[in-house]
């Protein structure tokens, strides 16, 4: 694929030696069909993100299968999935993305290495889609052995004690250094058995099916594995990249309303941060994705995941740039566990953390209020909170907080937006008041 020169826009200086302030951060244009030249180095210090001048033409990202939709929702694509590739190397991967994929059996077998697989999956999703994984592992495929290990549903399972279970499972089976780990179910459980993967014989392949659009949108592509402890979500785990991503869009047909919503979340936020046209369309559109239109969540989940798969090519290991992936979510991450995991589902965890990062961006001065009133009318358009349960305290959001995996040296480090829509900073840098005052605006004490 050749190059696109206008693919990626940076402010650099002609000083080779300049640094970029916390102000500016690589964002595509128009983040579809284009292969990404250039690459970046990054370092990060406890309070600002710097990115040096390009160093080489390494890094592509390439959506090879159909072309960017229009602004309007299309005809809806053939049974021919759409493929966004992510690029880390010799370590890239596809994620495969339609409707019916589970029924292409060669999508699947092509990743898997060895002859023993272990699918991983939850009550919830076990008697909708074990048995069709199963075929679709083993159909003209038989040297292929599948077990399975079916784990409880829900977000205050994602502990130590549950992936036990999966070690067991892989144990008994006398799993070995060749078998393939298969993701089946949402968030949770892609996030479980990553980890385990990571971990069992110091790592075995695994394969992501995620069946939730928060999945789909966002926690199964990047490698990004772990479990909760009690006091802080997502501290135990590993960047553990899979085989591949396969996105069988029919599996949202099964999915409960509140869940759809939850996913939303972070489709919203890739528009804010870094994709303003997509964010637009969202607009547009955002009542055909609540009607759960095929076309419009086919779109949606594309450029999601190219959004997140060109993120996740320049900065796999969340230096810097990665970590604006994560608007909202260390007010979000501080709601799920002072409020109790699972109380709240992730997506909406993230949507009120977002009200409170914009809210926050708009006190320091970075944002104009249009921004602020658009946020909170296509999260309420979406059915999703805009503001922290009643419960939780100032006192509760920092000490939480404090334990974020973005706090460098004590610093608390934020992503908020600041200038036009579509663009963000992550940094240490700004006056704690506007924190205090945001915190004190959305909790009662």
């Amino acid at each position: 694929m050749a190059c696109a020169t206008n693919a990626i826009s940076l402010s650099l200086s002609s000083n080779p030696n300049s640094k970029l302030s916390s102000d500016f951060i690589p964002k595509l244009n128009r983040p579809v069909n284009v292969s990404l030249c250039a690459s970046t180095s990054a370092e990060l210090d406890p309070g600002r993100l710097f990115l040096s001048r390009p160093i080489g033409l390494s890094r592509r990202i390439c959506a090879n299968a159909t072309p960017v939709m229009d602004q309007s929702v299309g005809e809806r694509s053939s049974s021919v999935p759409t493929i966004v590739e992510v690029d880390l190397g010799n370590r890239s991967y596809p994620i495969y993305i339609g409707s019916g994929l589970l029924d292409q059996h060669e999508l699947l077998q092509k990743h898997v290495h060895g002859k023993k697989v272990l699918v991983v999956t939850n009550t919830t999703i076990a008697p909708l889609y074990l048995d069709k994984v199963v075929d679709a592992l083993t159909k003209g495929n038989p040297n292929v052995s599948v077990e399975n290990v079916i784990l409880p549903d829900g977000e205050k399972y994602k502990n130590m004690e549950t992936l036990m279970k999966v070690f067991d499972k892989a144990i008994e089976s006398r799993l070995d250094r060749r078998c393939t780990f298969v993701a089946l179910g949402g968030g949770v459980i892609g996030d479980m058995c990553g980890f385990a993967a990571a971990a069992f014989l110091r790592g075995v392949n695994f394969i992501q099916i995620p069946t939730t659009v928060m999945a789909q949108v966002d926690s199964s592509v990047g490698g990004k594995t772990g479990i909760n402890h009690p006091l802080g979500k997502n501290l135990i785990g590993a960047f553990y990249q899979p085989q591949c991503v396969l996105i069988d869009t029919d599996t949202l047909s099964t999915l409960p309303d509140r869940e759809l919503a939850s996913g939303l979340a972070e489709v919203i936020k890739y528009g804010l941060i870094r994709d303003a046209e997509f964010f637009e369309w969202q607009e547009k559109n955002m009542e055909k994705l609540m009607a759960r239109d095929p076309d419009a969540f086919a779109y949606a989940i594309k450029r999601s995941c190219e959004n997140k798969a060109e993120v996740v090519s320049l900065d796999e290991k969340e230096s810097g740039l990665r970590a604006t992936l994560n608007l909202g979510h260390t007010f979000g991450h501080a709601i799920e566990t002072g409020f109790g995991y699972g109380e709240w589902l992730h997506g909406e965890a993230v949507a009120a953390g977002t009200v409170m990062a914009v809210d926050m961006s708009y006190r320091l001065g970075w944002i104009d209020s249009s921004i602020m009133k658009r946020v909170n009318d296509i999260l309420q358009r979406a059915k999703l909170p805009t503001a922290p349960p009643e419960t939780m305290t100032v006192e509760m959001f920092k000490s939480v907080m404090a334990v974020d995996k973005k706090v460098a040296d004590g610093l608390l480090r934020l992503i908020l937006l600041k200038g036009p829509l579509g663009n963000c900073v992550f940094t240490g840098e700004y006056d704690r008041k506007a924190l205090d005052d945001t915190l004190s605006a959305f909790c009662k004490s």
